[in-house]
Parts: C-alpha cells; structure tokens; sequence
C-alpha cells in the first residue's frame, strides 16, 4: 500500500463520517417534529456504509498483478456510502387532543429518534472523523520526511 493510497482510504472514510454526521444532525432536529398521520412522521435515517475493495476499484483487473502484490487486490482501498435507510421501529403516539396537530382520536405521533442515542453516535462519527485526520497527518509527515531523507 503506498502512502498515497492512504490519502484516498483517509478521504472516503471522512467523507462517510461526514455523511453519517449529517444524517445524525437531521434526526435530532426533527426529533420533535408531530404529526397526526403515521405515514407522514419524521422517521430517523442511518447511513449505510460498504468497503471498497482493489478489484471493484480496477474493474477486476487486478488478477494479472505479480505475485508481490497479490495480497492488495484483497485489502480494502475506502469505504463508500451505499444509502440513507429509514428507521422502520414503532413511532410514538401520545394522547394530546389540544394538540394542534391532533388526529380525530386525540393522538399526535412523534418521530422514532432517540436523541440520547443519536448524541453518543455523534460522539463517534465524530472521534472516527478526527482518526482519518490524524491519518492524514500522519501520513503527510512520513512523505515530508522521506523527501528529506536524501539531504
């Protein structure tokens, strides 16, 4: 694996967290969005995230490689975001017939976000974001330092 390669696997990594961060920010801003309709409530969204492996990068055409480099056609090269999936658990109807967005029974229905979940994943999408940047850095000081090498 070169050191270049390590920018790309760093970048997609950032660009999932940072997709993943989105994702997390929307949930908790409609966390307490109501409605009186079950198919019209916010349901909270999680990204799903897949590894790019070397072959779908060289559209498989890395089985005539040399024997040296036979074990990085199998060595993920990034992580990509396949889709955003709806949270398919049960809403949360609560009984408020002054409730301006009530339903003929009295019932409102609030979005299935659990805000103390959503705040630990962000805590961690956040922590694994600042992980590819400390690889980056890493990475960059290694060239800077292997550019200096015959000084």
């Amino acid at each position: 694996m070169s050191l270049s390669s390590v920018f790309h696997i760093a970048g997609s990594g950032m660009s999932a967290q940072s997709t993943r961060l989105n994702t997390i920010s929307s949930n908790i801003a409609n966390a307490e969005t109501v409605s009186s309709n079950i198919d019209q409530t916010y349901r909270a969204r999680h990204p799903v995230f897949a590894t790019v492996f070397a072959d779908s990068l060289n559209g498989g055409q890395g089985q005539g490689q040399a024997s040296l480099f036979a074990d990085q056609d199998h060595a993920g090269q990034g992580v990509q975001v396949m889709g955003i999936i709806e949270d398919q658990s049960e809403l949360q109807p609560r009984y408020e017939p002054d409730h301006p967005a009530a339903n003929g029974d009295g019932y409102v229905f609030y979005p299935n976000v659990n805000v103390v979940e959503e705040m630990a994943d962000m805590i961690s999408a956040s922590r694994a974001f600042q992980t590819n940047v400390e690889m980056m850095n890493t990475a960059k000081q290694m060239m800077q330092r292997v550019l200096t090498l015959g000084q």
